[in-house]
């Protein structure tokens, strides 16, 4: 009967083809949609990521992410380097800023302060060299996952210009060399690099705790994050353990910290929130054209299962057909549409920096969803099968 069933499947190749186009777009879209969701909060943790050799992240207790972070005293960074285990410990100020521009327009920045000596927490620039930030008044700039928001006049004579803002003027991306001013200071870029974006997204300023603290001077003897690297063989969930009991801080490690990030965007961020009903969405419409074209491919074929059932088809026979034949165009559409998403997403990914991450779970939850809905649509279609008489169906009754 198995045989029999996919016959019957490949017997109309139209609706078949429809068929699978449909399942494959609710997998392509489920799929998709969770890569696009995991993008968003693999960049809210961007600045965990880019800190690849930090091993515990030192922080305030209230401090829950990195997006709502607080200040303390630098006076117990000498402590925690010389605790057992723990073979570097650098300071990590974060700061929001407001940057004035050549043309005199301004932008929020995030302010990124690292440690002189050794820029723990500086990405590798694209442009200039990042060496030249020790230097006073030096900076580097990021564009955190914005577009066009790094720009300074093309023409000499329209930056910095006492007749005020020239905001209609031809524009350029930032390089070094070039003058913003912070708080009435005038910083010049030393570097320009291309980390990870950011989510919410926002330019990026970095610099060392020197310069920073001339910045904002507020800042002084301050940090956000206290970076450990712990010494090889050693348990980074011990050395923080032993870090929580001799401070009054709070030590995470780099995996936990970044759960506890994603957590707190889930509970906290109203972006995060429209994201998702927006996703939730998006499944649903997915969701729901794959059931209405299963059930109306097996609905026009039912003379054909009235036919096996004046024949000596029992019902558990005719069942069994129809889940053979929803399970294998799922099956065959689960393939294209995860794979076509793998595709399509890394290409945007690589080439737009489009936020879009496959995670372990994304196909599993395509998986999962798609074969529900398979089966829930099988089995509704299965209903008036199993009612019918094969003399009404023949009458067209």
């Amino acid at each position: 009967m198995n045989k029999l069933a996919l016959k019957m499947l490949l017997g109309d190749r139209t609706k078949a083809i429809g068929l699978l186009i449909g399942i494959t777009f609710t997998a392509f879209l489920i799929t998709f949609s969770m890569g696009y969701f995991s993008g968003f909060m693999t960049r809210g943790f961007a600045l965990i990521s880019e800190n690849q050799s930090a091993d515990i992240w030192v922080m305030d207790p209230a401090v829950n992410s990195t997006e709502l972070t607080s200040q303390f005293s630098l006076s117990t960074l000498n402590k925690i380097k010389n605790m057992p285990g723990v073979v570097q410990a650098e300071p990590l100020l974060l700061e929001d800023i407001q940057v004035r521009f050549a043309n005199g327009s301004f932008q929020n920045f995030q302010m990124i302060g690292v440690d002189t000596t050794t820029l723990t927490g500086m990405p590798t620039p694209v442009l200039g060299d990042y060496n030249q930030v020790r230097a006073p008044k030096r900076i580097m700039v990021d564009p955190g996952g914005t577009s066009d928001k790094l720009l300074t006049p093309i023409n000499l004579q329209n930056q910095w210009s006492p007749d005020g803002a020239q905001l209609e003027v031809p524009m350029r991306t930032l390089h070094p060399g070039d003058i913003v001013q912070v708080t009435n200071q005038r910083l010049i870029v030393a570097a320009v690099s291309h980390t990870i974006g950011r989510f919410p997204p926002r330019p990026l300023l970095y610099t060392t705790l020197n310069n920073a603290h001339g910045i904002a001077p507020t800042t002084q003897n301050k940090t956000t994050f206290i970076l450990v690297k712990v010494a090889a063989g050693k348990d980074p969930n011990a050395v923080a353990k032993e870090i929580n009991q001799h401070t009054f801080l709070k030590a995470r490690t780099t995996e936990d910290f970044k759960k506890d990030t994603v957590f707190w965007y889930l509970i906290n961020s109203e972006d995060v929130g429209d994201m998702a009903s927006m996703l939730i969405l998006a499944m649903l419409v997915g969701f729901g054209v794959t059931g209405i074209l299963l059930f109306m491919f097996i609905y026009e074929h039912l003379k054909q299962f009235a036919t096996l059932k004046a024949l000596g088809a029992n019902n558990d026979q005719l069942k069994q057909m129809v889940f053979v034949q929803s399970t294998t165009l799922s099956i065959i559409a689960l393939g294209l549409g995860i794979g076509l998403c793998a595709i399509v997403g890394t290409g945007l990914a690589t080439f737009l920096g489009y936020p879009f991450r496959m995670t372990w779970f994304s196909p599993v939850i395509a998986i999962l969803g798609v074969l529900l809905i398979s089966y829930i649509a099988a089995w509704i279609s299965i209903r008036p099968l199993l009612k019918m008489s094969p003399g009404m169906v023949f009458l067209g009754r």
